[in-house]
């Protein structure tokens, strides 16, 4: 499987970058204690934190809101999902467990302040391409509506959008049948490779202590 940036956004956006990590013969289920109550802990400090600032003033959060409004997205009715976290931890509408692998995606994107997604590898086809959302373009989300992809960064296989760094299509969500799964890393444009390569081989270490099985990844530029 062929992961590319289409020439388009590379262009529309100096630096885009994405981590891309691929794991095999995982085990998904609930969360242990350990990732519960760290998920939890981080949540109320950051709810604290955010008593003196406002969540579109957190630096990665800013970021991405101008790369949302560059590629012809109103960040203000489009809010990238690592932002949409911040905000309802600021609410104290604090994130549930759902399953280990979710559990750990949502604690890594309040983490590094970037959306991540990740997706059951069974359920995709060919290459990837990550390029702009075209004006008759949609699917549906995990939120249960149609979601139109107009001018959204979007991740697309043979069978067409699958992903955003807004909200992911129903269509590959990790479960606990999932074996194979991708993880993408919406890096900050800012962040230069060593750093995201430290970062991403971090965050893969992480998943795989949890979830077992093997892992590799690579910086798509």
């Amino acid at each position: 499987m062929d992961i590319s940036i289409d020439r388009e956004l590379s262009s529309l956006i100096a630096g885009f970058k994405i981590g891309a990590i691929f794991y095999n013969q995982i085990e998904v289920g609930e969360s242990p204690q350990m990732v519960k109550g760290r998920l939890q802990l981080f949540q109320e400090s950051i709810y604290f934190d955010l008593l003196e600032k406002k969540v579109q003033d957190i630096p990665s959060v800013q970021e991405w809101r101008q790369i949302f409004k560059t590629a012809g997205k109103d960040p203000n009715r489009y809010r990238h999902s690592a932002e949409a976290l911040f905000r309802r931890v600021h609410k104290q509408n604090y994130l549930q467990p759902i399953n280990s692998s979710i559990d750990l995606n949502n604690f890594f994107s309040l983490q590094y302040g970037v959306p991540i997604g990740i997706y059951d590898l069974s359920k995709l086809s060919g290459d990837i391409t990550f390029r702009i959302g075209k004006e008759s373009e949609q699917y549906t989300g995990l939120n249960g509506r149609a979601n139109s992809l107009e001018n959204l960064i979007i991740s697309a296989d043979d069978a067409g959008p699958f992903g955003s760094p807004f909200v992911d299509s129903n269509r590959a969500p990790v479960t606990f049948d999932t074996k194979d799964a991708v993880q993408f890393v919406y890096l900050q444009a800012s962040t230069p490779k060593e750093t995201a390569e430290r970062m991403v081989a971090s965050l893969m270490d992480m998943f795989v202590q949890v979830h077992g099985g093997q892992a590799q990844f690579k910086i798509v530029e």
